[in-house]
Protein backbone atom coordinates (compact mmCIF):
# COMPACT_ATOMS: atom_id res chain seq x y z
CA UNK A 1 0.00 0.00 0.00
CA UNK A 2 1.72 3.52 -1.08
CA UNK A 3 1.93 6.00 2.07
CA UNK A 4 -1.25 7.92 0.07
CA UNK A 5 -3.24 4.86 0.50
CA UNK A 6 -2.28 4.50 4.32
CA UNK A 7 -2.79 8.10 5.15
CA UNK A 8 -6.31 8.22 3.17
CA UNK A 9 -7.11 4.81 5.38
CA UNK A 10 -5.93 5.89 8.74
CA UNK A 11 -8.32 9.17 7.90
CA UNK A 12 -11.21 7.31 6.78
CA UNK A 13 -10.74 5.05 10.23
CA UNK A 14 -10.27 8.18 11.85
CA UNK A 15 -13.34 9.50 11.23
CA UNK A 16 -15.28 6.37 11.18
CA UNK A 17 -13.90 6.07 14.52
CA UNK A 18 -14.69 9.92 15.80
CA UNK A 19 -18.40 9.38 14.48
CA UNK A 20 -19.14 6.19 16.11
CA UNK A 21 -18.23 8.05 19.54
CA UNK A 22 -20.17 11.00 18.61
CA UNK A 23 -23.21 8.54 17.93
CA UNK A 24 -22.63 6.82 21.19
CA UNK A 25 -21.98 10.28 23.21
CA UNK A 26 -25.54 11.17 20.94
CA UNK A 27 -27.25 7.99 22.34
CA UNK A 28 -26.35 8.25 25.85
CA UNK A 29 -27.87 11.73 26.01
CA UNK A 30 -31.22 10.37 25.02
CA UNK A 31 -33.67 9.09 28.08
CA UNK A 32 -37.34 8.22 28.01
CA UNK A 33 -39.01 7.85 30.82
CA UNK A 34 -42.16 5.60 30.95
CA UNK A 35 -44.96 6.85 33.81
CA UNK A 36 -47.48 5.21 35.14
CA UNK A 37 -50.94 6.44 36.79
CA UNK A 38 -54.32 4.55 37.88
CA UNK A 39 -56.54 7.71 37.11
CA UNK A 40 -58.43 8.21 34.25
CA UNK A 41 -57.46 10.36 31.01
CA UNK A 42 -60.15 12.53 32.23
CA UNK A 43 -58.88 13.55 35.72
CA UNK A 44 -56.86 16.64 36.31
CA UNK A 45 -53.90 14.54 37.68
CA UNK A 46 -53.78 13.27 33.46
CA UNK A 47 -53.76 16.88 31.84
CA UNK A 48 -50.94 17.93 35.13
CA UNK A 49 -48.71 14.75 34.20
CA UNK A 50 -48.84 15.68 29.93
CA UNK A 51 -47.80 19.38 31.21
CA UNK A 52 -44.87 18.01 33.22
CA UNK A 53 -43.87 15.92 30.19
CA UNK A 54 -44.05 18.53 27.69
CA UNK A 55 -42.43 20.78 29.76
CA UNK A 56 -39.22 18.25 30.13
CA UNK A 57 -38.85 17.41 26.76
CA UNK A 58 -38.82 21.04 26.07
CA UNK A 59 -36.26 22.31 28.68
CA UNK A 60 -34.12 19.42 27.73
CA UNK A 61 -34.52 19.68 23.86
CA UNK A 62 -36.10 16.67 23.81
CA UNK A 63 -33.08 14.65 25.50
CA UNK A 64 -35.25 13.63 28.23
CA UNK A 65 -38.67 12.35 26.89
CA UNK A 66 -41.90 11.49 29.26
CA UNK A 67 -44.20 9.16 28.33
CA UNK A 68 -47.70 9.53 30.12
CA UNK A 69 -49.80 6.39 30.74
CA UNK A 70 -53.29 6.51 32.12
CA UNK A 71 -55.80 4.11 33.86
CA UNK A 72 -52.40 1.50 34.73
CA UNK A 73 -52.05 0.50 31.52
CA UNK A 74 -48.71 -0.25 32.52
CA UNK A 75 -49.88 -2.27 35.78
CA UNK A 76 -50.59 -2.47 39.28
CA UNK A 77 -49.38 -0.31 40.91
CA UNK A 78 -47.62 -2.27 44.04
CA UNK A 79 -46.29 -4.14 40.76
CA UNK A 80 -44.67 -1.28 39.21
CA UNK A 81 -43.12 0.25 42.63
CA UNK A 82 -41.14 -2.80 42.73
CA UNK A 83 -39.99 -2.82 38.79
CA UNK A 84 -38.63 0.74 39.74
CA UNK A 85 -37.31 -0.59 42.72
CA UNK A 86 -34.43 -3.17 39.99
CA UNK A 87 -33.60 0.30 38.24
CA UNK A 88 -36.38 0.41 35.28
CA UNK A 89 -37.13 3.47 33.12
CA UNK A 90 -40.54 3.59 34.78
CA UNK A 91 -42.11 6.16 37.00
CA UNK A 92 -45.25 6.45 39.17
CA UNK A 93 -48.03 8.00 40.62
CA UNK A 94 -48.10 6.99 44.31
CA UNK A 95 -48.91 8.00 48.04
CA UNK A 96 -46.75 7.55 51.55
CA UNK A 97 -48.99 4.89 52.23
CA UNK A 98 -47.42 2.74 50.12
CA UNK A 99 -43.66 4.01 50.42
CA UNK A 100 -44.30 3.48 53.97
CA UNK A 101 -44.05 -0.43 53.23
CA UNK A 102 -40.25 0.33 53.21
CA UNK A 103 -39.59 3.75 54.87
CA UNK A 104 -42.77 3.29 57.55
CA UNK A 105 -42.57 7.17 59.20
CA UNK A 106 -43.27 8.21 55.63
CA UNK A 107 -46.53 6.79 55.66
CA UNK A 108 -48.23 9.95 58.24
CA UNK A 109 -48.40 11.83 55.19
CA UNK A 110 -51.45 10.00 54.33
CA UNK A 111 -52.54 10.02 57.95
CA UNK A 112 -55.85 10.82 58.82
CA UNK A 113 -56.25 14.82 59.11
CA UNK A 114 -52.03 14.78 59.39
CA UNK A 115 -52.17 18.18 56.72
CA UNK A 116 -55.33 20.31 56.23
CA UNK A 117 -54.59 22.59 52.98
CA UNK A 118 -52.32 22.95 49.98
CA UNK A 119 -49.85 25.13 52.13
CA UNK A 120 -49.04 23.13 54.75
CA UNK A 121 -48.60 19.79 51.94
CA UNK A 122 -46.64 21.67 50.40
CA UNK A 123 -44.76 22.92 53.47
CA UNK A 124 -43.88 18.89 53.74
CA UNK A 125 -40.79 19.47 51.42
CA UNK A 126 -38.53 22.08 53.82
CA UNK A 127 -39.14 19.07 56.71
CA UNK A 128 -35.79 17.76 57.69
CA UNK A 129 -37.33 14.48 58.45
CA UNK A 130 -39.28 14.17 55.53
CA UNK A 131 -35.98 15.08 53.43
CA UNK A 132 -34.20 12.15 55.43
CA UNK A 133 -36.63 9.72 55.02
CA UNK A 134 -36.53 10.44 50.96
CA UNK A 135 -32.79 9.73 51.71
CA UNK A 136 -33.30 6.43 52.81
CA UNK A 137 -36.03 5.43 50.25
CA UNK A 138 -33.04 6.45 47.63
CA UNK A 139 -30.26 4.85 49.14
CA UNK A 140 -31.71 1.77 50.59
CA UNK A 141 -34.73 0.88 48.83
CA UNK A 142 -34.13 2.65 45.20
CA UNK A 143 -37.00 4.29 45.00
CA UNK A 144 -36.30 8.00 43.86
CA UNK A 145 -39.09 10.89 44.95
CA UNK A 146 -39.04 13.46 42.16
CA UNK A 147 -41.59 15.41 43.80
CA UNK A 148 -44.68 15.49 45.96
CA UNK A 149 -46.45 18.53 45.23
CA UNK A 150 -49.62 16.85 43.69
CA UNK A 151 -52.41 17.60 46.19
CA UNK A 152 -54.97 15.26 44.50
CA UNK A 153 -58.09 16.59 47.43
CA UNK A 154 -59.97 15.46 50.46
CA UNK A 155 -60.96 12.06 50.44
CA UNK A 156 -64.34 11.13 51.73
CA UNK A 157 -66.32 7.90 52.12
CA UNK A 158 -68.89 7.43 49.65
CA UNK A 159 -71.36 4.92 50.56
CA UNK A 160 -75.27 3.79 50.16
CA UNK A 161 -76.49 5.04 53.29
CA UNK A 162 -75.34 8.78 55.35
CA UNK A 163 -72.31 9.02 57.56
CA UNK A 164 -72.26 11.88 60.32
CA UNK A 165 -70.05 10.12 62.97
CA UNK A 166 -67.62 7.35 63.12
CA UNK A 167 -70.35 5.29 65.05
CA UNK A 168 -72.20 5.48 61.10
CA UNK A 169 -69.55 3.30 59.44
CA UNK A 170 -69.80 0.10 61.63
CA UNK A 171 -70.03 -2.72 60.16
CA UNK A 172 -69.07 -1.05 56.65
CA UNK A 173 -67.08 -2.87 54.40
CA UNK A 174 -65.06 0.39 53.04
CA UNK A 175 -62.45 -0.26 49.51
CA UNK A 176 -58.81 1.03 50.62
CA UNK A 177 -55.72 0.14 49.24
CA UNK A 178 -53.41 -2.03 50.33
CA UNK A 179 -50.86 -0.38 52.39
CA UNK A 180 -50.99 0.00 56.47
CA UNK A 181 -52.11 3.60 57.00
CA UNK A 182 -54.51 3.37 54.55
CA UNK A 183 -56.23 0.16 56.31
CA UNK A 184 -55.94 1.27 59.76
CA UNK A 185 -57.39 4.79 59.12
CA UNK A 186 -60.21 3.37 57.66
CA UNK A 187 -60.62 0.89 60.78
CA UNK A 188 -59.57 3.94 63.27
CA UNK A 189 -62.53 6.04 61.26
CA UNK A 190 -64.87 2.95 62.33
CA UNK A 191 -65.55 0.71 59.29
CA UNK A 192 -64.13 -2.40 58.17
CA UNK A 193 -61.00 -1.81 55.77
CA UNK A 194 -60.96 -4.34 52.38
CA UNK A 195 -58.25 -3.72 49.78
CA UNK A 196 -58.72 -3.73 46.51
CA UNK A 197 -57.06 -1.95 43.10
CA UNK A 198 -58.59 1.23 42.21
CA UNK A 199 -60.15 -0.19 39.03
CA UNK A 200 -61.76 -2.96 41.08
CA UNK A 201 -63.80 -0.49 42.86
CA UNK A 202 -66.79 -0.62 40.86
CA UNK A 203 -67.33 -4.44 40.10
CA UNK A 204 -66.50 -4.63 43.61
CA UNK A 205 -69.71 -2.70 44.80
CA UNK A 206 -71.58 -4.77 41.77
CA UNK A 207 -71.04 -7.56 43.14
CA UNK A 208 -71.58 -6.11 46.89
CA UNK A 209 -67.42 -7.42 47.60
CA UNK A 210 -67.17 -3.95 49.58
CA UNK A 211 -70.28 -1.55 50.84
CA UNK A 212 -68.03 1.76 49.65
CA UNK A 213 -65.23 3.68 49.08
CA UNK A 214 -63.03 6.47 50.39
CA UNK A 215 -62.09 8.86 47.51
CA UNK A 216 -62.03 12.27 45.85
CA UNK A 217 -64.69 13.43 44.33
CA UNK A 218 -63.47 13.68 40.69
CA UNK A 219 -62.56 9.82 40.92
CA UNK A 220 -66.53 9.37 41.07
CA UNK A 221 -66.97 11.31 38.09
CA UNK A 222 -64.21 9.42 36.35
CA UNK A 223 -65.35 6.13 37.47
CA UNK A 224 -69.07 6.66 37.09
CA UNK A 225 -69.11 5.55 40.86
CA UNK A 226 -72.31 7.41 41.44
CA UNK A 227 -74.15 4.89 39.53
CA UNK A 228 -73.31 2.31 42.28
CA UNK A 229 -72.59 4.82 45.28
CA UNK A 230 -75.63 6.99 46.62
CA UNK A 231 -74.04 9.23 49.43
CA UNK A 232 -71.43 10.98 49.53
CA UNK A 233 -69.88 12.02 53.23
CA UNK A 234 -67.61 14.82 53.25
CA UNK A 235 -65.57 13.31 56.23
CA UNK A 236 -62.51 15.23 54.70
CA UNK A 237 -60.61 12.36 56.61
CA UNK A 238 -57.64 12.59 54.48
CA UNK A 239 -56.20 15.66 52.25
CA UNK A 240 -54.44 13.07 49.73
CA UNK A 241 -50.98 14.58 49.03
CA UNK A 242 -49.36 12.21 46.25
CA UNK A 243 -45.36 11.37 45.53
CA UNK A 244 -43.81 10.74 41.89
CA UNK A 245 -41.61 7.92 42.41
CA UNK A 246 -38.74 6.62 39.73
CA UNK A 247 -35.83 4.42 39.69
CA UNK A 248 -32.65 6.07 41.86
CA UNK A 249 -30.51 4.15 39.89
CA UNK A 250 -31.96 5.22 36.41
CA UNK A 251 -32.04 9.22 37.96
CA UNK A 252 -28.47 8.52 39.18
CA UNK A 253 -27.87 8.15 35.66
CA UNK A 254 -29.45 11.13 34.24
CA UNK A 255 -27.16 14.39 33.40
CA UNK A 256 -27.07 16.77 36.57
CA UNK A 257 -29.06 19.48 34.11
CA UNK A 258 -31.84 16.67 33.10
CA UNK A 259 -32.48 15.78 36.96
CA UNK A 260 -33.10 18.79 37.77
CA UNK A 261 -35.11 19.65 34.52
CA UNK A 262 -37.41 16.46 36.10
CA UNK A 263 -37.42 17.61 39.81
CA UNK A 264 -38.58 21.20 39.08
CA UNK A 265 -41.08 20.70 35.95
CA UNK A 266 -42.32 17.90 38.55
CA UNK A 267 -43.06 20.93 41.37
CA UNK A 268 -43.98 23.15 39.43
CA UNK A 269 -46.70 20.90 37.05
CA UNK A 270 -47.60 19.63 40.67
CA UNK A 271 -48.84 22.89 42.40
CA UNK A 272 -50.61 24.39 39.49
CA UNK A 273 -52.49 21.24 39.24
CA UNK A 274 -53.46 21.53 42.63
CA UNK A 275 -54.24 24.63 42.59
CA UNK A 276 -56.92 23.53 39.12
CA UNK A 277 -58.23 20.65 41.54
CA UNK A 278 -60.48 22.73 43.98
CA UNK A 279 -62.16 23.73 40.71
CA UNK A 280 -62.37 20.31 39.26
CA UNK A 281 -64.16 19.25 42.86
CA UNK A 282 -66.70 21.48 43.00
CA UNK A 283 -67.37 20.85 39.10
CA UNK A 284 -66.94 16.95 40.17
CA UNK A 285 -69.40 17.51 43.07
CA UNK A 286 -72.35 19.01 41.01
CA UNK A 287 -71.97 16.47 38.82
CA UNK A 288 -72.65 13.71 40.93
CA UNK A 289 -75.32 15.81 42.58
CA UNK A 290 -77.18 16.35 39.16
CA UNK A 291 -76.32 11.98 38.72
CA UNK A 292 -78.58 11.78 41.90
CA UNK A 293 -75.87 11.50 44.73
CA UNK A 294 -76.92 12.50 47.93
CA UNK A 295 -74.32 15.07 50.07
CA UNK A 296 -73.88 14.91 53.82
CA UNK A 297 -72.22 17.87 54.97
CA UNK A 298 -73.21 17.71 58.39
CA UNK A 299 -70.49 15.53 59.66
CA UNK A 300 -68.78 15.40 63.34
CA UNK A 301 -65.20 16.41 62.04
CA UNK A 302 -64.23 16.36 65.84
CA UNK A 303 -65.79 13.12 66.44
CA UNK A 304 -63.65 11.72 63.12
CA UNK A 305 -60.53 13.61 64.19
CA UNK A 306 -60.74 12.23 67.63
CA UNK A 307 -60.79 8.97 66.31
CA UNK A 308 -58.67 9.29 63.29
CA UNK A 309 -55.55 9.54 65.88
CA UNK A 310 -55.83 5.88 67.30
CA UNK A 311 -54.17 4.92 63.55
CA UNK A 312 -51.41 6.59 64.38
CA UNK A 313 -51.49 4.73 67.60
CA UNK A 314 -51.83 1.36 66.09
CA UNK A 315 -48.67 1.45 64.05
CA UNK A 316 -46.18 3.35 66.31
CA UNK A 317 -46.04 6.92 64.22
CA UNK A 318 -47.54 9.47 66.65
CA UNK A 319 -43.92 10.48 67.95
CA UNK A 320 -43.29 10.94 63.67
CA UNK A 321 -46.59 12.64 63.23
CA UNK A 322 -45.44 15.12 66.30
CA UNK A 323 -42.29 15.79 64.66
CA UNK A 324 -43.38 16.42 61.11
CA UNK A 325 -46.14 18.65 62.29
CA UNK A 326 -43.70 20.61 64.38
CA UNK A 327 -41.38 21.10 61.52
CA UNK A 328 -44.14 22.67 58.98
CA UNK A 329 -45.47 24.63 61.82
CA UNK A 330 -48.68 23.18 62.13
Amino acid sequence: MSGLMKRLSIACVTVALAAGIHSAAGAQETFTLRFNHVLGPGEPYHQGFLSWAERVKERTDGGLTIEVFHSAQLGVEEDIIEQIRQGANIGQNTDSARLGNYVPGIAVVNGPYFVESLEEAFALADSPTMQEWQQELAEQHGLKVVCFDWVQGFRNFFTNKPIRTPEDLAGQRIRTPPAPIWQESVRALGAEPVALNFTDIYPGLQQRAVDGAELVYPNITAASLYEVLSHGSETKHILLVNFQVVSSQWFNSLPEDYQTALVEECRTAGQETSATIEQAVAEAKAEVIEQGMTIVEDVDLEAFRKAGEKAYEVLGLIEAKNKVQEEIGK
